[in-house]
């Protein structure tokens, strides 16, 4: 068969290269002729009668002097302008093979970035970040319980310095999303420092994983040490599941479906992280005694990881529990709270200016949010955390600027919101998408500023997007469970990368050169 980059070239060009070469090798043949002629006379008999000896050497001489000189003159500049034109043509072909643009002779030039394909590089820069930090801080929280404090002062430092890149790559994209900058070159400046600053994030983190190896040494003499910790926090963690699942059954019965909603399946799941840290335990534990220190170290790895997210599980439920009890108390005092401010917006303590119809409307508005309040507190069980926020919005629409138990309330709730948001979004993080991750970190910056109510909608907002992103993602895995209990979870969690059919390797502190570096094989 013909190759490609034959059949891609001109007939045209070849004849005009066997041109090329015909007239280089006729013009220095010319050359050499010319060169080879005067030897080849210089031995043939003269016709001409021979004079005397002394006479023709004395007026012959100059003569033949003149006549040698000329004759070699000519054929060197022959064969000179033969041996340039010959270079001349072999520098066009050469320039010509460079910029010739046949297809499957030299390669095209990727064609220019889009603003689509800058926005997507963004994103997966986000996403990538985000999950190197999420993991980087679970297995730190393994390292300080082992080492302490003052051995794993550098890669806490290292971590905080990624988590503050990430927030203001974070920020950069939520201003980029609300049209600012306008212009559209500064627009694309704006998304090359997202990845910037997300790949500095990550590089950070990259520095600081062999330290952190170093230290633990899983793969040899520390993983001894390293599995006996994680064997304690699970089994603490067992014991405290199950305290979770009798709180979540009493939360049900005192409160409304509404109030528990943002924990429902979240004892199910820890149980399922458990089933799965188990299995890896001992996995590590087999590794180890074989004396393969490196499966052993993966499968450690990937324990861990699940550990560290069935406790957010479990920590969820607690901490919703207490506060919806701290709501419920809270919730007569919000109502005498917002009952004053009511009063004081009447008597014109209004700070924006309203007109009478505008004060009325939200006067109204107020004294119906707070009526029904009362009457659900009186009818059953309700949602505590949902009343004060409906009583913090409804007095911060009247603006008088006073604090109190409104303020308590709104702030109370907003702590909920970006706490259940964050949750979520750790343990499902194989699954969510950027935009809910930003919206999170937006809310978690207005909550440090005290702005509680935009904290608060922000946070219901992440969290909707993150729970839609997960149903749409489904199951990558489906039945992978029979033979390898829990993996599903893993997967959509970020405890395992999937990078492969069984989960591909656990993620382990770092950026993303290094959080995969505790890979491990099946075993056989």
């Amino acid at each position: 068969m013909t190759s490609s980059l034959i059949r891609g070239r001109p007939r045209r060009a070849t004849a005009h290269i066997s041109v090329r070469v015909a007239h280089a090798v006729l013009g220095a043949a010319v050359g050499t002729g010319w060169l080879v002629l005067p030897v080849m006379t210089a031995g043939a008999q003269d016709p001409v009668p021979v004079a005397p000896a002394g006479t023709v050497a004395s007026a012959a001489a100059p003569q033949q002097d003149e006549t040698s000189a000329a004759d070699l003159v000519l054929p060197l500049v022959a064969g000179v302008a033969a041996l340039g034109l010959a270079g001349y043509g072999c520098l066009r072909r050469t320039r010509r093979a460079r910029t010739r643009t046949t297809p499957g002779i030299v390669s095209v030039a990727p064609p220019a970035l889009t603003p689509a394909d800058f926005e997507r590089q963004a994103r997966a820069a986000l996403v990538l970040a985000d999950d190197c930090v999420r993991t980087s801080r679970e297995e730190l929280t393994f390292v300080q319980r082992q080492f302490g404090e003052a051995e794993t002062e550098p890669f806490v430092h290292a971590l905080r310095a990624a988590e503050t890149e990430l927030t203001a790559a974070c920020a950069i994209w939520r201003r980029y999303e609300q049209g600012v900058p306008k212009d559209a070159a500064a627009r694309r400046q704006a998304l090359v420092g997202v990845v910037g600053r997300c790949a500095e994030a990550g590089r950070r983190l990259d520095a600081e994983a062999p330290a952190l190896d170093g230290l633990r040494e899983l793969a040899g003499p520390g993983l001894a040490g390293a599995l006996e910790s994680a064997e304690g926090r699970f089994r603490e963690l067992t014991g405290r599941t199950v305290t979770a699942q009798d709180t979540l059954a009493e939360l049900h019965e005192r409160f409304a479906a509404s109030a528990v909603g943002p924990v429902t399946g979240y004892v199910e799941q820890a149980k399922d992280r458990l089933v799965f840290a188990t299995v890896r335990l001992n996995e590590a534990r087999q590794a180890a005694d074989t004396g393969d220190g490196g499966r052993a170290a993966g499968q450690l790895r990937a324990a861990e990881g699940a550990v560290a997210q069935a406790e957010v599980l479990v920590t969820g439920v607690e901490r919703l529990a207490a506060r919806l009890r701290a709501a419920a108390e809270l919730v007569p005092a919000a109502l005498t709270g917002a009952e004053a401010e009511l009063a004081a917006a009447r008597e014109g303590g209004v700070r924006e200016p309203l007109t009478t119809g505008e004060l009325h409307a939200r006067l109204a508005h107020a004294d119906g949010v707070l009526a029904a309040v009362r009457e659900e507190r009186t009818a059953g069980p309700y949602d505590p955390l949902d009343a004060l926020r409906r009583i913090a919005r409804a007095v911060e629409r009247l603006d008088t600027g006073h604090l109190g138990a409104p303020a308590a309330a709104a702030l109370l709730v907003a702590r909920g919101s970006v706490a259940g948001a964050e949750e979520f979004v750790a343990v499902h993080r194989g699954a969510v998408g950027p935009q809910a991750r930003v919206l999170l970190a937006e809310a978690a910056r207005e909550l440090g500023a005290d702005r509680a109510g935009q904290a608060d909608t922000l946070a219901r907002e992440s969290r909707n997007l993150a729970e839609r992103d997960v149903r749409a993602h489904g199951n990558p895995y489906p039945g992978a469970d029979g033979g390898s209990p829990g993996l599903s979870g893993a997967v959509l969690g970020g405890v395992l990368l999937a990078e492969d059919q069984d989960g591909g390797p656990a993620a382990s502190y770092g950026g993303p050169q290094t959080r995969g570096r505790h890979g491990f094989l099946p075993r056989a």
